[in-house]
């Protein structure tokens, strides 16, 4: 048969009536059977159909996933009530919306009545969420940054940042961190400018000359960059490639200074301050000497010994060189700047310059040892002696314009103010002097014994004395203002800042004073024996006692801080800046320097010593794909739970 004949005889099939008979086999074998599923590629083709595909044609794709569900959809955001065809429930629905505030809520007091706990849940679950709102997405930035003013907690800010992009926006404003920062009295530091590099600002080719530059040879670089045209010898052009990379590295824009940045490395001082910090220990001498006087200045640590030698050292502690000259023990100096003015027992005042060690000028005209030196430019200086006189020197000349007669025993203390020098003598009076006159303004009368130390403000006078009190003084009348009393014996230490006095003594207290009132705020039980070194600024108290101690203080509540150092057999001198602390001590009978560092570390080191970071408590910020830059270095150290806790909150 051909195909023809095949097409006709299956067509008269399809048409043929179908009988009764035929039709109830066709329903029995319907109930009975089971629907064959569709064919895919891994599905075994039946015997009956030989050679379906041709061989070269491809493989049917796979079949798609079901279709979900009405089980598996989506969930829609709507009440149940929405939804619902009860008519019981539409009516209902209906009349409440008709009815007033009163009304409604009396009728859902009524009806919350009569809940069980369960349907009280559900009523909490459901009405929730839909009462929360995220006020910084709410309220304006002005707004957001008025309910920040109440934030104190710099860890707050931290978390806060990390709640959504909202949040994150409105804590990575500068106004938020500059609010912060006025709240932790955080003042701007002037090192906050980029000053170090080798280039100027104003001529980019400006070459660091030093000869401590890491690449001398990039001045001959520069001239060749200068030129009109670029020599391309080869053996100039590593130099050049220097040169040029040293370009292109100040092309990359330097990152701006923010307060937020500003308040991140405050923060991280002040928590060296309190637990951390690089000490660098550093021998004076193999031989023990008594330490007489101590400066730390923003380029040198200056020493001076009773040996006659004075010890220059950079911030680092590294020793620079020995000034030489005196011939007994210096027990006075001053620097200012590079210059440096020292006075001791062979009563020679002697200027010195710090950077080359060459001294200046040796001054004569006192007849006994040199007590106390104070400058008041860099061309004037006055000192104290025991021969009962001050002098004032004009330093450029190396030449006395004054000598100031009057006291009737040593000079051992004096302060400068402008144009005015207060004197205190162990004849128990101070005076006031002018320094361009050279006259006796008032003499302080009052002390029973002995001035050992003075503090003067251009406002107030204050002075300390062996007769165990500390007289305030009015610096225009000469008249007495207050007497603080509480020692027990001599009061050797006196700092004055604002409306702020610390006051240490031989009997081991540190007392703290306020001069609006003129009464006590802390009294310290700070050392063991004599009070031997004293300083504070707005934040701490340091102080040094001859029990071999060093202690930091919390000047606002009095409450110990941290001991810096292991205890030694002295203490001799201490002093500070906001990033650094030098001790002077004597350990194993000979003259110890520690140096304290307290700066965070740099961008560059903080891969190499992250040792630092950890002593200051602090982790990197890891952060994710979104880059969120809101805290670029650190965050402080937090539990697991607590960051939960923060990413929980409404977005």
């Amino acid at each position: 048969m051909d195909s023809d004949d095949e097409i006709y005889a299956a067509s008269r099939l399809q048409l043929a009536p179908v009988t009764g008979r035929q039709t109830s086999r066709r329903k029995d074998a319907m109930r009975h059977s089971h629907p064959k599923p569709p064919l895919t590629p891994n599905t075994g083709v039946p015997s009956s159909m030989s050679n379906p595909l041709l061989p070269s044609a491809p493989a049917s794709p796979p079949t798609p996933a079901p279709s979900p569900t009405p089980q598996s959809r989506t969930p829609m955001w709507r009440s149940p009530i929405e939804g619902h065809h009860d008519p019981l429930i539409r009516d209902a629905s209906l009349a409440f919306a008709r009815m007033s505030v009163q009304a409604k809520e009396a009728w859902l007091a009524a009806v919350v009545d009569t809940f069980d706990n369960h349907l009280l849940n559900y009523v909490h679950q459901l009405v929730s969420p839909r009462l929360k709102k995220d006020p910084f997405r709410t309220l304006p930035n002005e707004l957001c940054f008025k309910i920040l003013e109440f934030v104190d907690d710099p860890r707050t800010f931290v978390r806060a940042s990390q709640v959504s992009r909202r949040w994150r926006e409105v804590l990575g404003d500068d106004q938020a961190w500059k609010t912060l920062c006025e709240k932790h009295a955080y003042r701007r530091m002037s090192s906050d400018s980029n000053l170090n590099s080798p280039f100027s600002a104003t001529n980019p080719f400006h070459l660091d000359q030093s000869p401590h530059s890491k690449f001398p040879e990039w001045s001959s670089a520069a001239s060749s960059i200068k030129g009109s045209s670029l020599s391309h010898n080869t053996s100039s052009q590593p130099t050049f490639m220097y040169a040029a990379e040293h370009v292109r590295k100040l092309k990359k824009p330097c990152p701006k200074s923010t307060h937020r940045l500003h308040f991140k490395h405050r923060y991280l001082v002040e928590s060296a301050w309190r637990k951390g910090g690089r000490m660098t220990a550093r021998h004076i001498a193999p031989e023990q000497g008594v330490v007489t006087s101590l400066h730390l200045t923003k380029r040198y640590i200056i020493v001076a010994l009773d040996n006659a030698k004075i010890h220059i050292f950079n911030t680092k502690g590294d020793h620079q060189r020995t000034l030489q000259g005196h011939v007994m023990g210096v027990w006075a100096m001053v620097p200012w700047e590079d210059t440096l003015v020292s006075g001791g027992c062979d009563r020679d005042v002697r200027v010195w310059n710090m950077a080359t060690g060459e001294s200046v000028h040796t001054l004569r005209g006192h007849t006994s040892t040199v007590r106390c030196l104070k400058m008041s430019n860099s061309r004037t200086a006055i000192s104290g002696s025991r021969d009962t006189t001050l002098r004032v020197w004009d330093i450029s000349t190396g030449t006395c314009t004054a000598v100031l007669m009057g006291h009737q025993a040593s000079v051992r203390c004096l302060e400068i103010h402008g144009d005015l020098v207060v004197s205190g003598s162990y004849d128990t009076t101070a005076k006031i002097w002018s320094i361009s006159s050279g006259q006796c303004l008032k003499t302080l009368c009052g002390h029973f014994s002995q001035i050992y130390a003075i503090a003067f403000d251009g406002v107030r006078i204050a002075t300390g004395s062996l007769d165990t009190s500390v007289r305030i003084w009015d610096p225009v009348d000469g008249s007495p203002k207050a007497i603080l009393q509480g020692h027990t014996s001599l009061v050797g230490q006196l700092q004055m800042r604002g409306s702020t006095l610390v006051s240490g003594g031989s009997d081991g207290s540190v007392r703290v004073w306020s001069l609006s009132d003129y009464s006590p705020i802390h009294r310290l039980a700070a050392h063991d024996n004599s009070v031997t070194s004293l300083q504070f600024d707005d934040t701490r108290i340091v102080s040094g006692g001859s029990d071999g101690r060093v202690k930091i203080w919390d000047l606002k509540t009095g409450v110990l801080i941290r001991e810096l150092i292991q205890p030694a057999e002295a203490v001799w001198r201490v002093a500070f800046e906001e990033e650094r602390s030098v001790v002077l001590a004597t350990r194993a009978a000979k003259t110890v320097m520690e140096v304290w560092d307290f700066a965070p570390p740099k961008d560059g080191q903080e891969d190499a010593d992250m040792g630092g970071v950890e002593r200051l408590g602090l982790e990197p910020i890891r952060h994710d794909e979104e880059n969120i830059d809101m805290v670029d270095a650190y965050t402080l150290t937090r539990s697991d739970e607590e960051r939960e806790g923060s990413a929980s909150m409404v977005e």
